[in-house]
């Protein structure tokens, strides 16, 4: 199947208006676990409108917030879908985002690097968010991984390749992590995510899991990334969501609803906001996320 560069890097998305309210804001962080211990106060400002103060968002929750749907599944793009793997998400929050309100998607291709006829093709996809009033909330960058799409560079005049993204710095190798954040995930999880606009089978319906290779239903890997940023904003922002203000990450392996995750943080010693990450399922002892890279304000 081909892709054509052009195409793709002049296709237009119509902007996505959203209007979403506060109980969309808990049910997606109770979706992620959030709210399982009713005495944690902490847990409980995402959940509950009457906490003091009111109740606030999850910073990954712009992830979810003015998307276009799967679109590489339409005719149009020439993307073989059925062989795409979500590789990245790279995330900056501009402003901490509300626990209610409406906001506009604009969605862009950015990047199309072309690996060779048997190594597929990376896209590169970017999403605005921003407010009714045209204020950016954040900026959205998904890497894919184009498995059946390699080699279109060479399939056709013109049809260039662009050059990849700069590569996720490791988490250090030389010494342990500054933290340790274990949680244990619901098995409803991915039953529950799904309701914030993934509804791909493949984290529900056993039978479709099975025909795609694995065991049972897996975990969305926007949840395992919005576990792995709510374990920063635990252990490094005080539990204030507002510090976190980007967060980039790997996917290397998919997470099974059930399994522990375990993320370990390292602080950068000659820049005090930036963060490294990496988690890991140690029931398979296994690194799920790599090359996280994360920045936390100051209180």
């Amino acid at each position: 199947m081909a892709i054509d560069y052009h195409h793709l890097k002049n296709r237009e998305f119509p902007p996505v208006h959203q209007h979403y309210t506060e109980r969309d804001s808990m049910l997606y962080a109770l979706s992620l676990g959030l709210g399982n211990n009713p005495l944690d106060e902490h847990a409980l400002a995402f959940c509950y409108e009457g906490v003091p103060g009111g109740l606030r968002a999850l910073p990954t929750q712009a992830v979810v917030l003015g998307y276009p749907g799967f679109w590489a599944r339409e005719p149009d793009t020439g993307i073989d879908w059925t062989r795409l793997l979500h590789g990245e998400q790279r995330l900056r929050v501009h402003r901490p985002i509300a626990a209610a309100g409406h906001v506009v998607g604009h969605t862009r291709v950015t990047r199309l690097i072309d690996k060779g006829a048997d190594k597929g093709a990376i896209m590169v996809s970017e999403r605005r968010l921003d407010d009714q009033a045209g204020n950016r909330l954040a900026t959205i960058e998904q890497v894919t991984f184009l498995r059946g799409n390699g080699g279109y560079s060479t399939q056709g005049a013109g049809q260039p390749s662009d050059d990849p993204l700069p590569t996720l710095p490791a988490s250090p190798s030389d010494r342990a992590p500054d933290y340790n954040d274990s949680f244990e995930i619901p098995h409803d999880t991915a039953l529950l995510y799904r309701l914030s606009g993934d509804l791909n089978p493949l984290h529900a319906d056993p039978a479709i899991a099975r025909a795609a290779g694995f065991e049972r239903p897996i975990l969305h890997g926007l949840a395992t990334y919005a576990l792995a940023a709510h374990a920063l904003v635990r252990q490094c922002c005080d539990h204030d969501p507002a510090r976190l203000r980007a967060f980039d990450v790997r996917f290397s392996a998919p997470v099974y609803p059930g399994e522990t995750l375990v993320t370990e943080i390292w602080r950068d010693p000659h820049e005090s906001t930036r963060l490294y990450l990496r988690a890991r399922v140690p029931q398979r002892n296994i690194e799920v996320l790599s090359r996280g890279c994360a920045e936390c304000l100051h209180a």
